[in-house]
């Protein structure tokens, strides 16, 4: 039988979605090979070939039973139409195929989804063979893998393109929520580069990188004489970012007598330096983020409640890289690219099991922790191919199977001096792992372990 009539409307063998499927799939086994996948009408993968797992990076797993990206999408009125688009391969370069569509019906006669058809195109194919779209449209409503600098192309991070695109078209507060390493910053960049405040200042800090009396005097400014060595009088951060934006970053850290002044700050857009006498008045925009949860802190006694709900006016959650596996190859060859640019040594490809345990790991330390992997692959490697020897150590270690977060259970002062140093051993005196272990900041793990002596 022709596929044209195993798909015909009037067919008996295609007498549901969901009745059909189990027996495409056995067709389609046949030729896993093959760069084809099945969507439903709901846009949601049914099936995807292991010929689609190779030209695309996204595994079988990863992508069935989800929405799929946006220019895997089909209509009822695409039976049979023939269109070249454009997709990211292994690599992360942009690959051109032809997208052949067979649409599929239920025995009502409506569309049910389809059977797509990838075929990889001639390099010398022209570029102006493929749609054209708009920047606005491509940069969000096609998934665009370059969103203001941040790269994806996971439907997670799509609602996160558009709440930022919707804050930064306000004044309101942002709170920005993630894990260490998921890039809370560039979140932060780019509400501030597409807001009207774009021409001003953006300056940042980390909360957790000072201690209480140098964070102070940085964030709000200190006249001369206001202590020791204050020569002069020293504009703060609030002050230069005049009219711009501030980002404070690890916001949880935050002590609780700067915790009052950062409130009144938002509230009466004043503030009086350290030692001053007279406030100054301020117009800046708050973009806080924290990689823990602020309730929690306030239960805990160690927030302000009322700070909390000035700052999460609008909360924004980045979803941590093993949610967006998708992403793991794309940000991988971009890193290479970017280490290849400095012509000391280019990666060409990847060994395939080198590949297969960047896609199995964890990464607890996110993008942050994968541009670390990258870096340390052009140290210590040469040649074209990057290998499993390259990773680091801990790629080639067993992992352990429970692996509980240090912190999610508050520590006597004893325990947290053992976990720290389990956690020195277990990263082999690596501190940037050791603090990923505990589910800290590397400042914050530093502060810890400058507290105990360790």
């Amino acid at each position: 039988m022709k596929q044209s009539a195993l798909f015909a409307k009037n067919n008996p063998l295609w007498l549901t979605q969901f009745d059909s499927s189990t027996l495409l799939i056995k067709v389609l086994d046949l030729c896993e090979s093959a760069t084809v996948y099945i969507i439903n009408n709901n846009q949601q993968v049914l099936y995807w070939s292991q010929g689609m797992a190779e030209l695309s990076g996204l595994r079988h797993e990863d992508v069935v039973g989800k929405s799929c990206l946006p220019e895997y999408k089909i209509t009822d009125t695409d039976n049979h139409q023939e269109t070249i688009i454009k997709i990211s391969g292994t690599d992360g370069s942009d690959v051109k195929v032809k997208k052949v569509v067979q649409v599929l019906h239920d025995k009502e006669n409506i569309f049910a989804g389809g059977v797509v058809l990838l075929a990889i195109l001639p390099k010398s194919m022209a570029l102006d063979t493929l749609p054209k779209v708009s920047a606005k449209v491509t940069n969000t409503e096609l998934g665009s893998q370059n969103f203001q600098g941040i790269l994806s192309r996971s439907p997670a991070m799509k609602d996160v393109f558009q709440i930022i695109s919707n804050a930064a078209e306000t004044e309101a507060t942002v709170l920005v929520r993630g894990e260490s390493g998921a890039g809370k910053e560039l979140v932060a960049k780019a509400i501030h580069d597409l807001s009207a405040r774009h021409d001003r200042p953006f300056l940042a800090i980390n909360c957790a990188a000072l201690s209480s009396n140098l964070l102070e005097s940085e964030l709000f400014g200190h006249v001369r004489g206001a202590f020791t060595g204050a020569i002069k009088d020293h504009s703060g951060l609030f002050q230069r970012a005049h009219g711009g934006t501030l980002f404070l970053d690890e916001v949880a850290e935050l002590p609780l007598e700067l915790q009052a002044k950062l409130l009144r700050v938002i509230q009466e857009r004043n503030y009086i330096p350290v030692g001053g006498d007279r406030s100054i008045e301020v117009d800046v925009r708050i973009v806080a983020a924290t990689h823990r949860s602020l309730r929690e802190e306030v239960k805990a006694g160690r927030f302000r409640e009322d700070l909390m709900y000035r700052l999460r006016v609008v909360p924004i959650f980045i979803p941590p890289l093993r949610d967006r596996r998708e992403d793991i190859s794309l940000l991988l060859w971009h890193f290479i690219y970017q280490h290849n640019a400095a012509n000391f040594r280019k990666i060409e490809k990847i060994e395939p099991e080198a590949m297969r345990i960047l896609l199995d790991y964890t990464w607890p330390g996110n993008i942050r922790e994968l541009h670390n992997v990258v870096e340390y692959a052009f140290a210590v490697g040469r040649g074209t191919t990057l290998r499993c020897s390259e990773l680091p150590p801990e790629f080639r270690e067993p992992r352990r199977a429970n692996h509980q977060s240090l912190s999610s259970v508050p520590l006597s002062a004893t325990e947290e001096i053992a976990a720290i140093r389990q956690a020195l051993t277990q990263s082999k005196g690596m501190v940037t792992i050791a603090a990923q272990l505990m589910t800290m900041s590397r400042a914050t793990f530093w502060r810890k372990r400058k507290l105990y002596g360790l």
